[in-house]
Order: C-alpha cells, then sequence, then structure tokens
C-alpha cells in the first residue's frame, strides 16, 4: 500500500480530513496552526522527502527561522483548507 507521504495530492487529503475532525472537535485555528508547525519539525527531522513538493518544503523548512517555519505551517493550513 502505497504510503500518504508518496504522493502530494494524497498527502494533502489526509491533511485536510484531519483538519476537519480537529474543527469538528472544537480545536481552534490559533492551536492546529501551532500543531502544524510541529508536524513541520518532526517531518523535517524524521522524515525523508518522497516527491518534490515535499523535498521543496522540507528545504525551506530547514533554512527557514522558527517565525518563517510558523509562517509555512499557516500557509499549510490555508492550502488545505481552500
Amino acid at each position: 500500500m502505497m504510503s500518504v507521504l508518496e504522493n502530494f495530492e494524497q498527502w494533502k487529503g489526509f491533511l485536510q480530513e484531519r483538519m476537519s475532525q480537529a474543527k469538528s472537535n472544537g480545536i481552534d485555528q490559533n492551536t492546529i496552526s501551532n500543531i502544524a508547525a510541529e508536524v513541520g519539525d518532526y517531518l523535517a527531522a524524521e522524515i525523508q522527502p518522497k516527491n518534490p513538493e515535499q523535498k521543496l518544503l522540507s528545504e525551506l523548512w530547514n533554512v527557514a527561522s522558527e517565525e518563517e517555519q510558523q509562517a509555512i505551517a499557516n500557509i499549510m493550513v490555508k492550502l488545505v483548507q481552500k
């Protein structure tokens, strides 16, 4: 079975489902953004990028300041909310 991380569209769909669940459980937008930044930290440290989009995000994450990483996380949240 293909990992959700191997295909960027599947990854976005996975994130969208998790965000919908979080919102239905009463988690606010600020908390979702903070969790997204924590997930970004984990992925950058522990997971090898599986596709070009993830490689780009990983490279951006690794050179970004903490504030910029939070901005990247916020952008990913917006991307899957549209």
